[in-house]
């Protein structure tokens, strides 16, 4: 099971959201390449990259940074937000990126999550980002109008490699991960799921770890790495035993 440290992007800078508001924002680092090089030489195989100015609509804010974590780590590199036209997956990858995520798009037009799929097979994943059942769309400001269960059982037939599931509620608050609905998505769906949301100790890491028969693939973690209440070289000591 892998453990995904999170750096999430805004303004160019690593900053964690608290249940996705963007008034709700803490600033960890201002380079977050220099971030991204302690996961590398903390034991960190893949780096979870979220593009929060993306998500709002502004695809150019952050890709200094993000060409700066490329050429200054080696590590595989996943990357959300904003990710709505084939063009833009093509200049992500183009850029170096190895698995891009896609979320709205996955909701208001699936036609185009399946093309992007297609062109870039085993490197397109899902993001279900949820308030309960419910998703949330457009950096989750917005209801997707859509059931989470329902949308991930189609996600195999539409050619998604992989689930990020997050419980928005949950999202930098440290209240432990959302253990059930990620079994369900897991199940549902049949395609390797990622939790995400809530993870504060190695406690939690411990109660999603047995979802790994069911289909969970991994782990992301955020917060909890910043403020140090999880050590990242114990994560992966416990996720590997």
């Amino acid at each position: 099971m892998i453990l995904f440290p999170a750096i999430d992007l805004k303004d160019g800078q690593c900053v964690r959201l608290r249940q996705g508001r963007f008034e709700d924002q803490t600033v960890y680092g201002r380079d977050p390449a220099a971030m991204a090089e302690r996961w590398a030489k903390e034991g960190a195989a893949w780096l979870h990259l979220v593009d929060l100015d993306g998500s709002l609509g502004d695809s150019a804010a952050n890709r200094q940074a993000l060409t700066a974590i490329r050429e200054r780590v080696p590590l595989k590199l996943q990357l959300g937000g904003g990710i709505r036209s084939l063009e833009t997956a093509d200049r992500w990858f183009d850029l170096g990126v190895d698995r891009l995520i896609l979320g709205t798009v996955i909701c208001e037009d699936p036609e185009l999550a399946g093309r992007i799929a297609a062109k870039y097979p085993g490197r397109v994943a899902a993001a279900l980002d949820a308030v309960g059942p419910e998703l949330r769309v457009r950096g989750w400001k917005e209801s997707g109008g859509r059931d989470l269960f329902e949308i991930a059982g189609g996600l195999r037939a539409l050619g998604l490699a992989m689930i990020i599931y997050t419980d928005v509620e949950r999202d930098g608050t440290q209240a432990g991960p959302n253990v059930e609905f990620t079994r369900r998505v897991a199940e549902v769906s049949g395609l390797p799921t990622v939790c995400s949301g809530g993870i504060a100790t190695l406690d939690d890491l411990a109660a999603v770890k047995p979802l790994a028969s069911a289909g969970v693939a991994g782990i992301i973690t955020g917060k909890a790495l910043y403020t140090g209440t999880l050590d990242f070289a114990a994560g992966l000591k416990l996720l590997a035993g």
